[in-house]
């Protein structure tokens, strides 16, 4: 089920959002390479026990509009809160993924008052990672995608890079290549894949204000214990960051860990709805 397609305008910007059920809203926000669609199993499963499950598609990704500038992390965090009143609630549940998931530890350290509870998806707080060797080459694209031409590349052959992406971050996953359609097609969207690239060409090695602060909203992390590049140690090291309640779910698979093991990861986040 791909949900109702909707419309808000926050922050400036128009964004497109997939929505199902009624009842106190859960936010969920995705990463990159990815769309609102990496909820599609979830979505549903939140709204069946009496939820509105809104997954917008985040700033710059089709059929959300594309901002005239990239997008800082701040940004992100703002469009979050933003969007809350935009679909006529007064706090919600708070759910991310990588990029997503910075998008949410911001919004949550801003307004807690508008944040019931936060989940976060393969990210640690970004606040309190150390870099090390095997950091450094997981997450090599970070560097990669702010050289000139890095969107362009990664469109050649049908977006070949998007598979191999998954595979390195996820190596324990092995998706049919019509897992990746969702994203293809909104990255075939003119100004669509070079706003995503814009996230990393913005992206600053000091942690922005709303990183900076401690969260007080009560967290869960859900960490992959195949994920070659965040191990449990900085989940656990993060712990500082968070002033309240902070459980670490620890789940199969790497950082896609919401789709390689969807039953698993479902069951785990309704527990704590």
């Amino acid at each position: 089920m791909a949900g109702a397609m909707g419309f808000a305008n926050a922050n400036g910007l128009r964004f497109a959002y997939l929505e199902e059920g009624s009842g106190p809203l859960v936010l969920m926000l995705h990463g990159f390479p990815d769309t609102a669609h990496t909820w599609d199993d979830l979505r549903p499963r939140v709204a069946d026990r009496g939820y509105r499950a809104v997954s917008p598609f985040m700033r710059g990704y089709h059929p959300t509009e594309v901002p005239d500038a990239d997008a800082s992390q701040e940004t992100l965090a703002r469009d979050v809160l933003a969007l809350i009143p935009a679909l006529g609630a007064s706090e919600a549940v708070l759910i991310g993924h990588d990029w997503g998931a910075a998008a949410a530890y911001g919004a949550a350290a801003l307004r807690p008052d508008l944040a019931s509870k936060l989940m976060t998806v393969a990210i640690p707080h970004p606040a309190t990672l150390k870099p090390s060797l095997r950091k450094l080459w997981g997450a090599r694209h970070f560097a990669a995608y702010k050289l000139p031409g890095a969107a362009k590349r990664f469109a050649r052959n049908d977006f070949a890079a998007l598979p191999a992406i998954y595979r390195r971050w996820s190596p324990t996953w092995n998706p049919p290549d019509s897992e990746f359609d969702a994203v293809r097609e909104c990255f075939a969207s003119p100004g669509s894949l070079d706003a995503a690239f814009g996230y990393y060409r913005k992206l600053s090695p000091l942690p922005s204000a709303s990183l900076r602060a401690r969260i007080t909203v009560p967290t869960v992390v859900f960490a992959g214990l195949d994920d070659p590049v965040a191990g449990l140690p900085d989940y656990r090291r993060a712990a500082r960051k968070f002033k309240s309640e902070y459980i670490i779910e620890e789940i199969s698979g790497g950082h896609f860990m919401h789709r390689e093991h969807p039953e698993v990861f479902a069951e785990r986040v309704l527990a704590h709805l």
